[in-house]
């Protein structure tokens, strides 16, 4: 899969982003990993919260290579695109969060209390390894969108 392949599929489109866009999702990102370390929180909310912080980095990335996910399966696209944005360093991760987006959609539309404490904080460090990563490339690949 390529971003040409994509782009001739209508699930991404061409998406011009900038320091204020990636500022606003800096922010979302924190603010969800914020709200998903409160422990008086269900291992579910926590988990999506979380999950949702991983979700919007990766989003940071795609914004960065020149691009915006669309459509149905987004969350999905979105992971395969991160893969193509940010190479082998994140393809574990990605993985990850496919299985993630799974067990999210679960807790959110079908069954309570399916997350455990041990899968919520495990979702809660991903989506904190990540957000560093997404970091770490936007400051080697794109710092004219830095803070």
């Amino acid at each position: 899969m390529t971003w040409q392949d994509l782009l001739n599929e209508n699930r991404i489109e061409e998406h011009k982003t900038s320091r204020a866009e990636l500022d606003e999702l800096r922010a979302v990102v924190a603010r969800d990993i914020a709200d998903a370390e409160v422990e008086h929180l269900s291992a579910d909310r926590r988990f999506a919260t979380a999950y949702n912080a991983a979700l919007q980095s990766a989003k940071m990335a795609i914004a960065c290579c020149g691009y915006r996910v669309r459509g149905f399966g987004a969350h999905y696209i979105t992971f395969e695109c991160l893969k193509l944005a940010m190479g082998k360093p994140v393809h574990k991760i990605a993985k990850f969060l496919d299985q993630a987006r799974r067990k999210r959609n679960i807790a959110d539309y079908d069954a309570a209390g399916r997350i455990t404490d041990v899968e919520a904080n495990e979702m809660i460090q991903v989506a904190k390894v990540l957000t560093k990563k997404v970091g770490k490339w936007i400051r080697d690949n794109r710092p004219d969108l830095l803070q």
